[in-house]
């Protein structure tokens, strides 16, 4: 294992901004940077032209909501494997995913009314409240299923596909009861995608990583503790019930804006915390951060590959997430297949 410095950080954002480059020049329509440079010193001017109208209203804010939604995935899912101590917990898995979604789904199709009422105070965040308030009990049931006692994997999975059948069976009805135009806003949740990415979306992803980012990172010495158990971590002097509380929360608001905007985009909260674990150590004052930054790369990078393997048309980019973190799921469940068993 490597033990992170400046330089592994200066590294990463470079290979962020490198990534951003790309997603910017290639698409349906391939731009140079000559094209990309003009547009972005210009962008206060306004879109002049049909490359700045390219990359102003289109492909910018669709990378920066595809990199503060993968972003988002990623702390979620290193906060969360650190809470149940295991690497095998995922957003997804867990039913973290599907909660916000039944609950964002069940207030547009069976509740008209209450989502009308809400949006009149609170306007674009009203979705991601609501698929906050499914997470958040979502997880807190997967949580008192586990019990307060280190319980074993299966116990863990087991209740993440508990929660996963309920909430399927909730959200099948919001599909049974929706209108076509319904219908197709439930199926694009179902496949995840950042085709409707604009800049007010973007903005309050952002705001909703700025609220969990800071808040979470400053439970790493918690986190750190609680790898030795909860008995140990209490004896430290940490508030065990308080941490568990405060992560869920929080895992919560991020995993709920996440779906809200983009819909269910799977693994990036298994795969990238694991790689890191696997790279730089256990220490969440450094899994944190760079599970942030490289799950942002890893969406940025996967909606780029959506939009090109067959442009026009373009794959959904949780279809291409599932693809990697499927096999990714697999290796790991053969790995850990004796604590299984």
């Amino acid at each position: 294992m490597t033990r992170p410095n400046s330089a592994h950080y200066i590294l990463v954002v470079f290979i962020a901004l490198g990534i951003a480059v790309l997603a910017l020049s290639f698409g349906t329509s391939r731009l140079s940077m000559m094209q990309i440079w003009t547009s972005l010193t210009q962008i206060q001017q306004g879109a002049q032209s049909n490359a700045d109208i390219i990359i102003q209203q289109i492909r910018l804010p669709r990378i920066l909501l595809g990199f503060t939604v993968g972003a988002l995935l990623g702390l979620a899912g290193s906060s969360i494997q650190g809470l149940f101590r295991n690497p095998l917990a995922e957003p997804g898995l867990l039913g973290v995913s599907t909660g916000a979604t039944l609950s964002a789904m069940a207030v547009l199709i069976l509740f008209p009314g209450v989502f009308a009422l809400t949006y009149e105070w609170l306007g674009g965040f009203t979705l991601p409240v609501f698929a906050f308030v499914g997470a958040a009990l979502s997880t807190f049931v997967v949580l008192a299923i586990q019990g307060t006692q280190s319980a074993s994997t299966t116990t863990m999975i087991l209740a993440g596909v508990a929660v996963n059948i309920v909430a399927g069976a909730g959200i099948s009805l919001c599909a049974y009861l929706a209108t076509d135009e319904q219908l197709r806003t439930l199926t694009f949740w179902g496949l995840g995608s950042l085709g409707s990415a604009n800049w007010t979306k973007a903005t309050i992803a952002v705001m909703g990583l700025l609220v969990c980012w800071p808040l979470l990172w400053r439970c790493y010495r918690p986190l750190n503790a609680l790898l030795l158990g909860e008995s140990e971590a209490r004896h430290l002097g940490f508030n065990v019930r308080r941490l568990k509380i405060l992560v869920i929360l929080l895992v919560a608001l991020a995993v709920g804006t996440a779906v809200a905007f983009c819909g269910i985009i799977g693994f990036v909260g298994l795969v990238i915390p694991h790689i890191v674990r696997m790279i730089f150590g256990p220490d969440h004052r450094h899994v944190i951060p760079l599970s942030t930054l490289l799950g942002g790369i890893l969406l940025v990078l996967s909606d780029l590959f959506a939009r090109v393997v067959i442009a026009p048309a373009e794959i959904p980019v949780g279809v291409v997430t599932a693809a990697i973190g499927g096999p990714f799921f697999i290796f790991l469940l053969v790995r850990n297949r004796r604590v299984l068993l």
